[in-house]
């Protein structure tokens, strides 16, 4: 079988950018301990409130050492429950001070939700039965928008909440 110069040329480069990729993943995965998010931790999505952190006095932000800080949250129908401000009502905006590390809990009680907080690098799927964590050190100040980004229904573009860098 003869193959043409350029064929060979084409096959060479192929196999050799699939080696490559190979060895970029293996790197990642293996060495830099990079993985795609597990689903270890499981919940009952009709009961999220038998999971410490999710039950309504536990939900928003928490400071648990200096500079760090756990956000839990529930995602159902429409809302992010970000917790009650100290007169009873709903918050939308979690406040946290430049610098600090801020660890998101979340959960749903009934589809896949999304979490984004727009203008950072936190962006997570979430999903009822599991909860979804994501790490992250806030470097800027600003507003940053919370949104959902999978789609949830008809009230979908009413999901939203502010976290506040300060």
């Amino acid at each position: 079988m003869h193959l043409h110069k350029y064929e060979k040329v084409w096959l060479v480069f192929g196999l050799g950018s699939l080696a490559l990729f190979l060895i970029i993943i293996g790197f990642a995965a293996f060495w830099k301990g990079t993985h795609p998010q597990s689903h270890i931790e499981t919940i009952d999505p009709q009961n999220v409130e038998a999971n410490e952190a999710f039950q309504p006095e536990n939900l928003g932000l928490t400071e648990v050492a200096e500079g760090k800080y756990v956000v839990n949250m529930v995602a159902s129908a429409f809302n992010y429950d970000f917790g009650k401000e100290e007169d009873g009502s709903a918050t939308k905006t979690i406040r946290v001070p430049k610098g600090s590390t801020v660890l998101f809990q979340i959960t749903s009680k009934d589809v896949v939700h999304g979490f984004q907080v727009a203008g950072t690098n936190v962006n997570m799927m979430v999903e009822p039965g599991h909860i979804s964590r994501f790490e992250a050190v806030m470097k800027n100040n600003g507003e940053f928008t919370v949104v959902c980004n999978e789609y949830c229904g008809i009230g979908h573009h009413l999901m939203f909440g502010t976290v506040e860098v300060y």
